[in-house]
C-alpha cells in the first residue's frame, strides 16, 4: 500500500510540474477592441464581444487581457453624459477578476469635442485617456495583440 501512494505522490508532483511549465509557455491572449461610431448597437457588439471572449477564456481556467479603445465619434462611448453603455462598462470592469479589461479613451478626440461644445467633457471613472485612439491601437499590434473591430 506505502508503493501506491509513494506513486501516487510522484505522479501528482510530476504533472504539477508539467502543468505549471505548461502554462509558462502559453501565448498569451491579448484582444485590442476597436469603437469608432456613436452608434449604441456597436458600443453594445464590442461589450458583448468582451463578455464573450472574457467567458470562453474563463471557462477554460485561462485568463485574457482585452482592451476597448473607442476614438472618434465611438468616444460617446466612454462620456459620462452621454454613454448608452455606463452601466455595462462598469458591469464588464467589476466582473472581469482575474482577467483584465481596460477602456481607452482618445485624448485628441476629447480635445476637439471640448473645443467644438465650448465646455470640458468628463469620462467615465472605468475609461482612461490614452493620448491618441489610433496609435494606441497601432501600439497594441505592434505588440502582437489581436485586433476586433466590430
Amino acid at each position: 500500500m506505502r508503493i501506491f501512494w509513494k506513486l501516487v505522490a510522484a505522479f501528482a508532483v510530476v504533472f504539477s510540474i508539467s502543468s505549471a511549465a505548461f502554462a509558462a509557455d502559453a501565448k498569451p491572449h491579448r484582444i485590442a477592441v476597436q469603437v469608432d461610431q456613436d452608434d449604441p448597437a456597436t458600443m453594445n457588439l464590442a461589450l458583448n464581444n468582451v463578455t464573450n471572449i472574457m467567458k470562453h477564456y474563463g471557462d477554460k481556467g485561462e485568463t485574457v487581457e482585452v482592451e476597448v479603445v473607442a476614438y472618434g465619434p465611438g468616444l460617446n462611448m466612454y462620456r459620462d453624459d452621454k454613454s448608452p453603455v455606463k452601466d455595462r462598462l462598469k458591469q464588464i470592469s467589476e466582473m472581469a477578476f482575474p482577467s483584465k479589461v481596460k477602456f481607452s479613451a482618445c485624448n485628441n478626440t476629447k480635445q476637439g469635442m471640448e473645443k467644438k461644445e465650448g465646455h470640458p467633457i468628463t469620462i467615465v471613472p472605468e475609461a482612461s485617456l490614452v493620448p491618441s485612439g489610433v496609435v494606441r491601437l497601432s501600439e497594441l499590434q505592434e505588440q502582437g495583440w489581436t485586433y476586433i473591430k466590430p
